[in-house]
């Protein structure tokens, strides 16, 4: 614990110091504690902790359950027991948990005394309703509906301790202000608090049922078995967020001329998809399409990518290809799916003289369309080395000038509905070509690292060789006049 902050380490002490007075009265010679079921419970706990630190090939490593597999037990101890030997019953579970990240002893230590307390706050809840009295048993049928009320305020005082104990040490450990702390914990939790309890009701009139403590695996092995499907799920989301991270780092090293433009139009992205009705998994795909729209950069010389000055046109040619490049180096990633076609067609025009293939109108899948407009936009509205941002009205006014030859007419009405309903804040536009952000705080998360992209042809210190300020944002390389439209910068 050398680690930790000294007001985080008084938090853990004091939880401690409470978790065990909580615990007291269970040592009493006279105390109607159940021992039988509560060794059994913690029992069940230690199982299902030793099932979840196996991997899913059976060999050691993260196991496949998320912590929510634990909870219907904790519950149902909450609901069977005393408050002090579900508190005991809690703690013995946690001291025998898997710890990811450290401080260790830290870590296993204030979990154990965060889930006593909660379990006893759990059981106080319970038992105060007169929760024990509607378990049926000996002969007697559940009381349902009144059991009902009891198990979910048992749920109301988990969620609530354990958001409380959360926000104290968030706010020991990392000063983030308590209140925060309980606006963003305390909503998401309460539906699956609630779940959970049902689940330990089950299970408890179940245990006090004339077949017994087996029958209670009726309710605890399909939600094992929910619980491991879930975070299997979760497991492949966070995989599929860690290879975007991934490919976008690797633009970020190439060429660190732009920074924040493949998320920003990944966010554009969504809100053009979400104005347009598409479901929450097309929604998720646009955001990926735009974040990645420009990996094929990779495969773009770094020369070309740097270079001071306009392009050459064989250099031009080489720009165009990244396109291409970016679809081959996506083609094997499945979770993709209709993304891969933004990456490969962001640059065709609605009239057909775009690249790399002159697709026309419909022909342009609808990805690449939105894409090509929320791509244009934050191209208009950040800040480069070479001129300024363009005031949001003045790049929908320019996108509407377009609509029809380059852009998709829906896609930009898509955009203009949803910046005047969400508004496009100064976060999301000003962003420098040249200067590195600050960091967000020691605990600043992985997503919040921005992408890095080259969008335009740079002079001496980083400045466009005969760039406009104004200039507009999207030509075509295969015209020699110059083209109507977003911009004349080759490497976009």
């Amino acid at each position: 614990m050398s680690g930790t902050p000294a007001a985080a380490r008084a938090c853990i002490l004091a939880a401690v110091l409470c978790a065990i007075w909580c615990t007291l009265p269970a040592y009493a010679p006279d105390a109607p504690v159940p021992w039988g079921t509560a060794v059994l419970l913690a029992a069940l706990g230690l199982g299902c902790e030793a099932a979840g630190r196996r991997s899913p090939s059976g060999g050691p490593g993260p196991g496949p359950v998320a912590a929510g597999a634990f909870l219907p037990v904790l519950l149902t101890a909450s609901f069977l027991l005393p408050p002090a030997a579900a508190a005991l019953v809690a703690a013995s579970r946690s001291l025998a948990g898997r710890v990811e990240q450290p401080p260790y002893a830290a870590r296993r230590i204030w979990r154990a005394a965060q889930l006593a307390l909660t379990c006893a706050a759990a059981s106080w809840a319970y038992a105060t309703l007169g929760g024990p009295a509607t378990h049926g048993g000996g002969g007697a049928a559940p009381d349902f509906p009144r059991a009902l009320l009891p198990a979910c305020a048992a749920a109301l005082a988990f969620s609530l301790v354990l958001t409380a104990l959360d926000a104290v040490v968030l706010a020991a450990a990392e000063r983030r202000p308590v209140h925060r702390s309980v606006y963003e914990l305390l909503p998401p939790a309460l539906g699956p608090h609630l779940v959970h309890a049902l689940a330990g009701l089950m299970t408890a009139v179940l245990w006090r049922s004339p077949y017994g403590p087996l029958s209670a695996l009726l309710v605890l092995l399909p939600m094992y078995l929910s619980c491991w499907v879930f975070a299997q799920y979760h497991r492949e989301q966070a995989a599929h967020r860690a290879t975007i991270r991934a490919l976008v780092h690797a633009v970020d090293i190439k060429d660190t001329y732009t920074r924040g433009h493949s998320e920003r139009v990944g966010r554009a992205s969504v809100l053009i998809a979400r104005e347009l009705g598409m479901d929450d998994r097309r929604v998720e795909g646009l955001r990926f399409a735009g974040i990645l729209h420009d990996i094929g950069k990779l495969g773009v010389p770094t020369r070309v990518l740097r270079k001071d000055g306009p392009l050459t046109p064989e250099e031009r040619r080489i720009m165009e290809l990244h396109p291409e490049y970016g679809h081959e180096i996506v083609r094997g990633i499945g979770f993709l799916d209709e993304a891969r076609d933004a990456i490969l067609h962001h640059h065709e025009r609605l009239d057909g003289s775009g690249y790399p293939y002159g697709l026309s109108g419909s022909r342009i899948p609808e990805f690449a369309r939105v894409v090509a407009v929320a791509d244009a936009f934050d191209a208009m509205t950040s800040t480069r080395s070479y001129r300024r941002a363009r005031p949001v009205p003045a790049a929908l006014a320019e996108l509407k000038r377009c609509a029809g030859s380059q852009f998709d007419p829906r896609m930009v009405g898509a955009l203009d509905r949803a910046l005047n309903r969400h508004g496009w804040s100064e976060a999301d536009t000003a962003v420098t070509a040249d200067e590195p952000r600050e960091p967000q705080g020691p605990h600043a998360p992985l997503e919040s690292h921005t992408p890095l992209e080259a969008h335009g042809p740079r002079g001496p210190r980083g400045a466009s060789a005969g760039a406009r300020q104004d200039a507009p944002p999207i030509p075509h390389a295969r015209s020699a006049a110059p083209l109507s439209g977003p911009s004349r910068d080759r490497r976009r």
